[in-house]
């Protein structure tokens, strides 16, 4: 079994987006391929055919594998409520209500959401994974799940996502990979530099720097892409549509036209499978 986690420089980098085209190039090749998503933080949900509630980034990233969104995908979903509070859903079920006076036993969440991982782990070749957020909130590393807890838990190979439409981005880059633990650090193996438009080649000169500085490979450069889905981080800067139609059909043919395209701009997702290698 092989897996990567794909960790974004900010909220809305294109993680969820970029985790799906990577699933639909490893199934495409004929690998049996899984999302999975430790904790994220949404009210953007959807049900399973068994009645489970988890984060609709991870039924379309099940889509995208060609298999049936399952409560493993996702094992906690944090739904903000009234006032402060959260609601906690754990492996697609209410656990409780949290907030200022009560919260919820981190631990324990933390070792359900593993055991998610290692079934999904013990029943497919890959598992794809996404993170949450920025891995780099120095103020939420000791509760984190979903970036550095998983990177520390199972030793997850990792790439970064990191949106060139916001400005800054190899200050993004290496900013996020200096504020990452040492302990982790190492599993940082590469880099995507999304949403670019115009001639690659003139971000060659940062990109050699960037790799000079951190050690990391640039896996390449995505091309800007007018495309809006659901976000689990409830922020997206996209203006696009999935199109009309079916939401699962349309979702698998954009998925296929912004692989092509990333490859022809010679984003090597092969990359990717090699530093999953552990």
């Amino acid at each position: 079994m092989r897996s990567i986690l794909f960790l974004g420089t900010a909220s809305g980098a294109g993680k969820t987006t970029l985790d799906a085209v990577f699933c639909r190039y490893l199934v495409r090749k004929g690998i049996r391929a899984v999302p999975f998503k430790a904790s994220n933080l949404s009210l953007n949900s959807f049900v399973t055919i068994d009645g489970k509630e988890i984060g609709m980034g991870q039924a379309l990233q099940s889509w995208a594998c060609g298999v049936e969104p399952s409560a493993h995908m996702n094992p906690v979903l944090l739904k903000p409520a009234d006032g402060h509070r959260l609601q906690v859903i754990l492996r697609g079920e209410p656990l409780l209500d949290v907030g200022p006076d009560r919260d919820y036993d981190r631990k324990m969440v933390m070792e359900r959401a593993c055991e998610s991982y290692d079934i999904l782990a013990e029943e497919n070749d890959f598992v794809v994974c996404e993170g949450s957020g920025s891995p780099a909130e120095l103020n939420l590393l000791s509760t984190d799940m979903a970036n550095v807890g998983m990177m520390r838990a199972r030793r997850v190979p990792s790439v970064l996502v990191a949106d060139i439409e916001r400005g800054g981005v190899f200050a993004a880059i290496y900013g996020t990979w200096k504020l990452i633990p040492d302990d982790v650090r190492p599993l940082l193996k590469g880099f995507l530099i999304n949403r670019f438009r115009g001639d690659a080649s003139l971000l060659d000169s940062g990109i050699e720097k960037i790799e000079e500085l951190t050690g990391m490979k640039c896996i390449g450069v995505v091309p800007y892409e007018n495309l809006r889905l659901p976000e689990e981080d409830s922020l997206s800067s996209s203006g696009g549509k999935i199109g009309k139609g079916d939401i699962r059909s349309g979702f698998i043919d954009n998925l296929d036209r912004m692989l092509e395209e990333a490859e022809a701009a010679s984003v090597d997702f092969s990359m990717i499978e090699d530093m999953a290698e552990h």
